[in-house]
């Protein structure tokens, strides 16, 4: 098993962790629902940009 030779400075367990904070993804109104949604995503009714992708029987069943 390794061991390290000697301790790791703050400073370079802060750089290493620099990049692990939380992503904020952006969000958008899609136009014929009114919903929140993320980009490039289906919304919970089954549109995307304005259009019906997924028929209405199908997102039932997903919700149950």
């Amino acid at each position: 098993m390794a061991v390290q030779k000697s301790k790791k400075s703050k400073a370079r367990a802060k750089t290493r962790r620099a990049h692990n904070q939380i992503a904020v993804h952006p969000l958008v109104v899609d136009p014929t629902t009114g919903e929140l949604v993320r980009r490039h995503h289906v919304t919970g009714k089954g549109f995307y940009k304005g259009k019906a992708v997924l028929e209405q029987s199908a997102v039932d069943q997903q919700e149950s």
